[in-house]
């Protein structure tokens, strides 16, 4: 099922979306331009490899041209095609609005961020031994469905399902919507413990845990950062 849009108007202009958006499509742009084996490379140096985040952990020194921690930001700023950056860019288009208006801007900023770095980190607890880097924005969106669960767990959202030749569209609750999404995400992970999962890689590897650990931290992250202030203010 694809999201197409949600009924829930914003009264803001959302520049960090926006900003984050073009981001995430510049970059990806720029991988465009890299041969393979660059490409290989470039996500080498700035994508989360949990084998090396494990060794800098440690106190191991890695032949990074960053610190290996920072990659937890870099690689929300990378996509391994088309497909990947589409629907990641789609989700955060839909839902990323709405919670920069509860938030704020700067705060929705930074909530996104270390969103993305603690989904990075609970994909890193179960492959912390994968020489493969993993990359993406689903952590960091994942966070804002956490946020967007509890603080609209009424809005609708409109819905695609392909069956074939027919695309029949529905409105479904966000908390059904999204509650399905995080459930498939939980599932898939315990299934896939023994299975290395990457975040969109060429191979077609899902960071299960970092969509449900994304998830998680954003629902407990959100309501600390202010998530539910406006509705306590006399």
């Amino acid at each position: 099922m694809v999201p197409l849009k949600d009924e829930n108007p914003v009264h803001i202009t959302p520049y960090v979306t926006y900003f984050l958006i073009v981001a995430n499509i510049v970059i990806f742009t720029y991988e465009l331009t890299l041969n393979p084996q660059q490409l290989e490379v470039f996500w080498h140096f700035f994508a989360v490899v949990p084998l090396e985040l494990t060794k800098n952990l440690s106190g191991v020194a890695t032949n990074q041209p960053i610190p290996e921690l920072a990659t937890l930001i870099s690689c929300q700023f990378l996509h391994a095609s088309f497909a990947h950056v589409g629907f990641n860019m789609l989700f955060l288009w839909i839902f990323g609005n709405n919670i920069e208006e509860e938030l704020g801007g700067a705060r929705f900023l930074i909530f996104y961020l270390i969103c993305g770095a603690l989904a990075a980190l609970s994909q890193w607890f179960f492959s912390a031994t994968s020489a493969v880097p993993s990359l993406g924005a689903s952590g960091a969106i994942a966070g804002v469905m956490g946020a967007y669960i509890l603080k609209f767990p009424t809005a609708k959202i409109v819905t695609l399902f392909p069956l074939g030749f027919l695309f029949p569209v529905f409105r479904i609750p966000a908390i059904y919507f999204l509650g399905f999404w995080f459930l498939e995400q939980a599932l898939n992970g315990i299934a896939s413990l023994e299975i290395p999962a990457n975040i969109g890689m060429a191979s077609g590897g899902v960071a299960y845990w970092a969509h449900a650990g994304g998830f998680l931290f954003g629902a407990i992250l959100a309501p600390i950062l202010g998530l539910f202030k406006s509705e306590s203010t006399v």
